[in-house]
């Protein structure tokens, strides 16, 4: 997790560094007050302005008065803005401002806390009565939501001490494989609040030739996905070879995509390339015989087993890992 601190005294930046460098986080202090070891800076607001969406958390050194001032306008949307997090100049509290859930304030508030002595202040309804939200039971089930607003309805009736249910196939658990075709449902109830999230444990390992357009690496990948009836929001990263990491097309897709690129190296592919089929004219062009595959396995936490090999379209191959769900 990247984190900012942020200060505005000099005692705030005094305590910011001592804060910073346990969390190893980058510490902004005023240049004014020529604190060492900080990224001293002249402007507060224009600051934070151009780094606020380059970190996955903040932590400000005020009163929360200036940070809701100063983050009103950056703030977009509660699936992905930075966590935030408050503490005062004394060292006496630290309060999760914003992104609780899916940003993780909450579990960075704790971690502060615990720390370096200071009192956390949560305030979300389900973490101070005791129960789960279903934003954060789809983060630690590594999944990502079919929709806030059903999570929001659905974490409304968990406060509200209603009964709402996980339902997964009787012979599975978690920690084994939980992807089902279908569910059936039991109930008296006329009208039931139900969500699906999605698992984030599928690699995509793509090869292709040099100027191969989005469009059709989009096609190869869409047709794989159709024929293992896949969703695109349970792809957690797409990987491919070095030789490849500045290829426009597929970095235009999984920029569209908005998924995680892992570049790998030849020298990495070479350990491993001995359990694939691969291609002597493909070893003669980049020095390895087969990319997809690989890449694919690298990428992934190696605990799973491939749904898709090897898939060819025009040349470009396509291979899809499935890591199993509730693993790491």
């Amino acid at each position: 997790m990247r984190l900012a601190i942020w200060s505005v005294t000099r005692g705030a930046g005094n305590l910011a560094k001592k804060i910073g460098v346990k969390l190893e986080a980058d510490i902004y202090t005023l240049k004014k007050f020529q604190l060492e070891n900080t990224i001293q800076i002249e402007n507060f607001t224009d600051e934070l302005t151009k780094k606020f969406n380059n970190y996955d958390g903040h932590i400000f050194i005020m009163a929360t008065g200036i940070v809701i001032r100063k983050i009103s306008c950056l703030i977009k949307s509660k699936d992905i803005d930075p966590a935030v997090l408050v503490i005062d100049e004394g060292g006496n509290f630290v309060i999760s401002l914003l992104s609780g859930h899916i940003g993780g304030a909450n579990e960075l508030t704790y971690k502060v806390a615990n720390t370096f002595s200071l009192l956390p202040i949560i305030t979300t309804s389900s973490d101070v009565t005791g129960k789960i939200a279903i934003d954060t039971l789809s983060q630690k089930l590594n999944c990502e939501m079919e929709s806030l607003t059903k999570a929001k309805d659905l974490t409304s009736l968990i406060v509200d001490n209603k009964k709402v249910e996980i339902l997964l196939p009787n012979n599975v658990k978690i920690g084994e494989n939980t992807n089902s075709s279908g569910v059936v449902i039991a109930s008296n109830k006329k009208n039931i609040d139900i969500m699906r999230i999605y698992p984030k444990n599928l690699i995509v390992g793509v090869g292709c030739r040099r100027g191969t357009p989005k469009e059709e690496i989009f096609k190869a990948l869409d047709e794989v996905m159709k024929k293992h009836n896949l969703a695109y929001e349970s792809i957690k990263r797409v990987a491919t070879v070095d030789i490849k990491a500045d290829e426009l097309g597929l970095l235009s897709l999984v920029e569209e995509l908005q998924k995680e690129l892992v570049i790998i190296s030849r020298e990495e592919i070479k350990e491993v390339e001995q359990r694939f089929k691969g291609s002597e004219f493909v070893k003669k062009q980049i020095g390895v015989s087969c990319v997809s595959e690989p890449c694919a396995l690298l990428a992934s936490n190696g605990n799973g087993d491939f749904l898709e090999q090897k898939y060819i379209y025009n040349g470009i191959t396509i291979s899809i890992y499935e890591e199993k769900f509730g693993y790491e």
